[in-house]
């Protein structure tokens, strides 16, 4: 069996069977995929909450190709490259869109899956193309936007996990940059922000409000922000007129799962050493030894105290790894 506490940021211990490290495309074709199996770029929305009975297979594919334009940037990353890097690594370069997902941990390969978003950005709004090995029927496949069939937090790589293994995301960045500074905290800045500056204050903030993973190990934003109806949400305003949340689309809106978490007074709990962060409620923290069933009991103790008082069914975000495979979580009874 082989430790898996230092490949995921929560940091859980944690073993499985085979690990494979993928360092070239040309390795893909040959590998068997035998189940069960399981694609890991960076670790740092995956949580491995007891020994995998099967094979981890570590993304490690690099390079970054930039193509300039008339009027865009064609820019195509491995999918193992450093996603904070590649931003920054932009955003030397002058080529602006990016600078909201500034910091965002974990690999590129994992922005689509996920479809990473942050202050008023998703990263779909970019994606061109993702190119990918299909496991099931041993191609490749070169996938659109549309293919991808993005939504919050969510795209058909999530929807069917283990079909395909991503190797390579190419993003499209217009010239005709404008700045996105609607959420707060960056509608503290100008109207003519400068992409650099957005960048320096996401970085700000990210680094004040969520702990350092290599410090304090963790996983981020452990639950999604729930999207709600507009009639829910009507009865939550009269319960809670200060409750935090954001216009979804014409019916629904996106409540602050972190403002929830705090309101009901859970920033101090903890199962065992996972605890709630005391700095943002929506992240879960491993303070030293915690285990994979010290972070089960926190999460659904948390999940059911939301329900119970909002009618809201909080969902992690998080990739939960059992046994055998993805779990899902539900509230504790």
């Amino acid at each position: 069996m082989i430790e898996l506490a230092e490949r995921h940021t929560f940091k859980l211990p944690a073993k499985c069977r085979t690990l494979i490290e993928l360092n070239t495309s040309d390795e893909v074709e040959q590998l068997a995929f035998e189940e069960p199996y399981y694609l890991l770029g960076e670790g740092s929305n995956t949580l491995f909450l007891e020994d995998f009975q099967g094979t981890v297979v570590c993304n490690r594919l690099l390079g970054v190709c930039i193509e300039e334009l008339e009027t865009s940037f064609l820019v195509t990353a491995a999918a193992g490259e450093n996603w904070h890097n590649f931003v920054t690594d932009l955003r030397a370069r002058n080529i602006d869109g990016m600078e909201n997902l500034a910091l965002i941990p974990g690999s590129v390969g994992a922005a689509p899956v996920q479809n990473i978003g942050a202050y008023g950005v998703e990263v779909a709004t970019f994606i061109e193309q993702v190119t990918a090995w299909d496991i099931s029927e041993k191609c490749w496949v070169s996938m659109s936007t549309e293919d991808c069939q993005f939504a919050y937090r969510d795209s058909l790589f999530k929807q069917h996990p283990g079909r395909w293994l991503i190797t390579s995301v190419t993003f499209r960045l217009p010239k005709d940059w404008r700045p996105v500074t609607h959420y707060s905290p960056l509608n503290q800045l100008s109207d003519n922000a400068s992409a650099q500056s957005i960048f320096d204050k996401v970085i700000e903030v990210r680094q004040k409000k969520l702990p350092d993973p290599k410090v304090i190990p963790n996983a981020g934003s452990f639950f999604k922000n729930p999207v709600v109806s507009n009639a829910l949400l009507e009865s939550l305003l009269q319960k809670w007129p200060d409750i935090v949340y954001f216009p979804a689309d014409e019916s629904r809106s996106k409540v602050a799962a972190g403002w929830l978490i705090e309101h009901l007074g859970l920033k101090s709990l903890n199962e065992g050493d996972a605890a709630v962060n005391p700095n943002q409620a929506l992240v879960l923290i491993n303070r030293a030894r915690a285990t994979g069933a010290d972070v089960s009991r926190l999460a659904q103790k948390i999940m059911k105290h939301v329900k119970e008082a909002s009618g809201i069914e909080l969902e992690p975000e998080v990739r939960l790894v059992g046994q055998h495979g993805l779990v899902q979580l539900a509230a504790e009874k």
